[in-house]
């Protein structure tokens, strides 16, 4: 019997486009200076209507254009007389250069876009749990006097939206705790309660206040590791004397409530936007159970117009940035 064939090798990825070099004598370093003259003299076929439309000296056009087949070794244009033809390099090369000329150019009008004090933008990153109320508040409020301020918008974890603002994603960005390192500045905006989320058949239930020590034999669930409000949640129950027992890890602060709804553990949590049936909210009197949050930006990152009036937004708001009933 004759064997099957082996099988074909996987399809090689095709490479992606290597960044451009910017070494002193890299080709986009020595020629990028020199192409728009050479796109301008193309366009034309003419030095000096080019040199005109170009408000430039026609002697230093002609030196730029000299000086381009010079370090090309190429031949771009054919004179004739005061005229000029591209030769067959010189249609090969202008197609290059008006698509990278394309670019540069819809690079700029994108950044100053950005940039503009009445319609730019602003690269903004919050906890999920400030989503649902006080985010949309902000900004409602915001744009009452920037109604033309676009944003991007990033919902995430603490640690996830910090690394995104280091890397240059975001402009600014809400979280919890407040953050203390090198290379960023962050300051406290407001302080949110937490509340003992139980069952709403729980023994506990009845109560409005309650201290957490009282909870030091439940069951928990939580945030995972890497949240700011799991290490909150860690910090508070070891204050109060117990290290919490875990059942559940989750992402999301509203899917804890459904798992305590369910009656599957207790939880530390902010209040929610609306209120959640099957769970009890009780107030916590020992220890104070807040969390803080703090606005960050990058330490030393110059702020375009929208970034910095935003900025101002929320710094004063400071002490009353969440809505009525969060703080």
């Amino acid at each position: 019997m004759t064997s099957p064939p082996p099988p074909l090798p996987p399809r090689p990825e095709p490479p992606s486009r290597p960044l451009a070099a910017l070494d002193p004598e890299s080709w986009a370093t020595v020629l990028a200076p020199r192409l728009a003259h050479f796109a301008g003299v193309a366009r034309s076929e003419h030095v000096t209507r080019a040199a005109h439309e170009m408000r430039m000296p026609q002697s230093t056009l002609s030196r730029s254009l000299a000086r381009l087949e010079e370090d090309l070794g190429v031949a771009l244009f054919a004179r004739r007389g005061r005229t000029l033809a591209l030769t067959p390099a010189g249609r090969t090369f202008l197609a290059g250069v008006e698509r990278a000329l394309g670019e540069v150019e819809r690079a700029a009008d994108e950044v100053r876009a950005d940039a503009d004090p009445a319609a730019g933008k602003v690269a903004f990153g919050f906890l999920h749990t400030l989503g649902p109320e006080t985010v949309p508040g902000l900004l409602r409020a915001f744009r009452a006097d920037h109604s033309g301020v676009r944003f991007s918008l990033v919902q995430n974890y603490g640690e996830a939206m910090l690394e995104r603002l280091r890397a240059g994603g975001l402009d600014l960005c809400l979280t919890s705790p407040v953050p203390q390192e090198t290379g960023l500045v962050a300051r406290r905006v407001d302080e949110q309660r937490l509340h003992l989320v139980v069952p709403d058949d729980h023994p506990l239930a009845p109560r409005r206040r309650v201290r957490l020590a009282e909870a030091a034999g439940e069951t928990f669930v939580t945030l995972e590791p890497g949240y700011g409000l799991r290490r909150i949640t860690d910090d508070l129950c070891a204050e109060a004397g117990f290290r919490p027992r875990i059942a559940f890890e989750g992402e999301e602060a509203e899917t804890l409530r459904g798992l305590v709804a369910a009656g599957l553990g207790v939880a530390l949590l902010p209040p929610p936007a609306v209120p959640r049936p099957g769970v009890v909210e009780l107030g916590i009197t020992a220890p104070r159970a807040v969390r803080e949050i703090g606005l960050a930006w990058r330490e030393g990152a110059p702020d375009t117009a929208p970034v910095a009036a935003f900025k101002r937004f929320l710094l004063g708001r400071r002490g009353r940035l969440l809505p009525r009933g969060e703080g």
